[in-house]
């Protein structure tokens, strides 16, 4: 097991290079499995999560390389269906594969997926939908048994906008018989991402990011180059840790029409941003302005997954801040450890208050999950004197060698065995 110990107070100079996101790579990877021929994904970091796919394609068959950073996956002679627990309880991703197997197979086998444990998230939405394709699916024994044999395209209305669902079912429609419409969906850029790289695949599928998204099936996806789209989320958490340190960054590979929400809060909250054409300069000096008050929401909303790294930043603002969480009802499991740093903070069922402190201090923590994990590593960033974080496996699920590229900003940081 491995720590990052950090020594605080340091402000951050310099630039730093979003990777490709991984909530758009992990259903891209999926969508492999239909794929006759060879896809070659560009510039692909190595997150776990990732490198948990990778050996879920590889078990059921498909071969998967390196070449550098880029990734090629030849799906041509799969013959595998079935998900074994032990690769879906690591990875909440695993639920993807279930619309790509039955297309190439019409059957598929998939144990419940596991992942961070930040609040129910049923995976009900993905299998009436997929039901209403025509799809018969049992679950027993901790499986789910689908049959597809009578796939084909249809209506589907999702009673939430779910980006798993959403996804699934887009990857489902694409090579069954007829039109799939479905309405609505998630209008996530990761989901906008999918599209395009099952139509760089061969597909027909339109409306993505809008209400409704229409998917005229096709009888076979051929191979593709294709690049994901910057990891909104990363680019989220350097903001706000340059925002919480002090300082001034730069962030290539930046879309900032992917993060309008955080970008207004944070011009309020004074500090200056400068975005030229896909990168964005931001300088934090002084003292911080509270937010005053955050709900998280789906697109274009403030995302679920920042949460935890906006109540750090909020910790050391000036003023109160109201944060409530609309999509998670686990997910202030950071909140406990922020506390041990000396953060202000009172919450019960969705809704947190802090109130701005002038200082944190170090402190031994323990990472909750992937987001709340960051959150503390940027405490520790802003801290008196030494923090350890503790539980890193699951930040390194989303961010790919954290430690070196905040090290080259000027942070004190680095990997420790336990």
């Amino acid at each position: 097991m491995e720590k990052f110990f950090i020594n605080g107070g340091n402000k951050l100079y310099g630039k730093i290079k979003v990777d490709g996101a991984k909530n758009s790579l992990l259903p891209i990877l999926a969508a492999a499995i239909m794929v006759d021929g060879k896809v070659k994904l560009k510039n692909v970091p190595r997150y776990s999560d990732v490198l948990g796919m990778c050996k879920i394609l590889s078990e059921l068959g498909a071969e998967v390389s390196w070449q550098d950073d880029n990734l090629i996956i030849d799906a041509s002679l799969i013959e595998g269906h079935a998900i074994s627990t032990s690769l879906a309880g690591a990875l909440r991703s695993s639920i993807f594969t279930l619309g790509p197997l039955l297309c190439r197979h019409r059957i598929a086998k998939v144990a419940y997926p596991g992942g961070c444990e930040i609040g129910l998230r049923p995976i009900d939405i993905h299998l009436s939908g997929l039901r209403s394709l025509g799809t018969r699916i049992v679950e027993k024994n901790g499986y789910i048994y689908a049959n597809g044999e009578s796939m084909e395209g249809s209506d589907v209305t999702l009673s939430f906008p779910s980006v798993g669902a959403t996804e699934n079912l887009m990857m489902a429609g694409a090579c069954s018989k007829g039109i799939t419409r479905i309405f609505n969906p998630a209008k996530e850029p990761d989901i906008v991402d999918l599209q395009d790289f099952l139509n760089a695949c061969g597909a027909k599928v339109s409306g993505s990011g809008g209400n409704v998204i229409y998917i005229e099936g096709v009888e076979r996806l051929h191979g593709c180059e294709f690049e994901a789209i910057p990891d909104r989320i990363a680019a989220g958490t350097y903001l706000l840790m340059c925002a919480m340190c002090g300082g001034e960054i730069e962030i290539e590979n930046f879309l900032p029409y992917h993060n309008q929400a955080l970008l207004s809060k944070l011009l309020e909250s004074a500090c200056k941003i400068d975005v030229k054409d896909d990168r964005i300069f931001i300088s934090s000096k002084g003292a911080l302005q509270s937010f005053g008050e955050v709900e998280t929401a789906v697109y274009p909303g403030l995302p679920t997954d920042l949460q935890p790294q906006i109540m750090a930043l909020e910790s050391v603002s000036k003023g109160y801040c109201l944060i409530v969480e609309n999509l998670f009802e686990s997910r202030f499991k950071h909140v406990p450890e922020l506390i041990k740093m000396g953060a202000d903070i009172r919450f019960r069922s969705n809704v947190c208050v802090i109130k701005g402190k002038d200082k944190l201090y170090g402190a031994e923590v323990n990472s909750p999950d992937l987001r709340g994990g960051a959150a503390l590593v940027m405490a520790g960033m802003k801290a008196e004197g030494y923090t350890t974080v503790s539980g890193i496996e699951l930040i390194d699920r989303g961010y790919y060698k954290l430690e070196e590229k905040l090290s080259a900003l000027g942070a004190s940081i680095k990997r420790i065995e336990e």
